[in-house]
């Protein structure tokens, strides 16, 4: 049954935690089934010190585990998600780094640690806070596009600034995914930071909405991909100020 309430011991072994993690998730799944939800200051069946055990055994645990093959049912994952934000508020961490990990719903909550490790020395780069504003008004481009392009051609590329974003951002991208593998976050952060002069450049010379509906198309699609590369971490645009 451990943890029994905050702060209680884990389980030792792997039996046991596996043990602990069915009773607290059945108990979950269930009382979420028939609509028994925990409300305001109400929680008679100790839901959400079950989830923040489930949260507690992943992380201190450092259990492998997906949350979303142990949990299939989405608001139970939401719960669970909550009761992680809780947990890493009191462990020193800033709602706001908080919001820019969880917000992708990581499936490993392990990893979390080092995800918010990662974004706390992100933020105190000089470049973070021009790069998290970029990745905000990449954000907004993409979602006024009909459709996002899987990908980008640099051959129809056609401004020096544009083709400077590429060629930089082509560079780094075999850093950032070999920093991912080894699950080095805060290098592959900090990969980032050479792209704060050609995003700038990019946006001050570029118009994304290029009459020319291939080009517009590309630029979609580039954007698009260097969103994807940006925030496989932690949505950054929740850094923006």
């Amino acid at each position: 049954y451990r943890p029994r309430f905050a702060g209680d011991r884990l389980p030792e072994t792997p039996i046991a935690c596996a043990v602990a993690l069915a009773d607290k998730l059945d108990a979950l799944a269930g009382l979420f089934g028939i609509g028994q939800l925990p409300t305001g200051e109400r929680d008679p069946f100790g839901l959400r010190r079950a989830a923040l055990g489930v949260v507690r055994i992943l992380i201190e645990r450092g259990l492998e585990l997906s949350l979303f093959e142990l949990v299939k049912r989405e608001d139970v994952a939401s719960f669970i998600f909550e009761r992680a934000r809780g947990y890493f508020q009191e462990r020193g961490y800033s709602a706001v780094e908080v919001d820019a990990v969880l917000s992708l719903r990581p499936a490993r909550l392990d990893l979390v640690p080092r995800q918010l490790q990662a974004v706390r020395a992100f933020s105190a780069m000089p470049e973070a806070e021009s790069l998290a504003a970029a990745n905000k008004r990449i954000g907004n481009i993409l979602k006024q596009a009909e459709t996002v392009p899987p990908g980008f051609d640099i051959a129809l590329m056609v401004l020096p600034e544009e083709k400077a974003l590429a060629s930089t951002f082509k560079q780094l991208q075999p850093n950032v995914d070999g920093a991912l593998r080894s699950l080095d976050y805060t290098a592959a952060l900090k990969q980032l930071a050479s792209l704060k002069a050609p995003v700038d450049a990019f946006f001050d010379k570029v118009m994304v909405m290029d009459k020319d509906p291939r080009v517009r198309a590309n630029r979609i699609g580039f954007l698009g991909t260097l969103h994807g590369t940006m925030n496989r971490i932690a949505d950054l645009s929740k850094l923006a100020k």
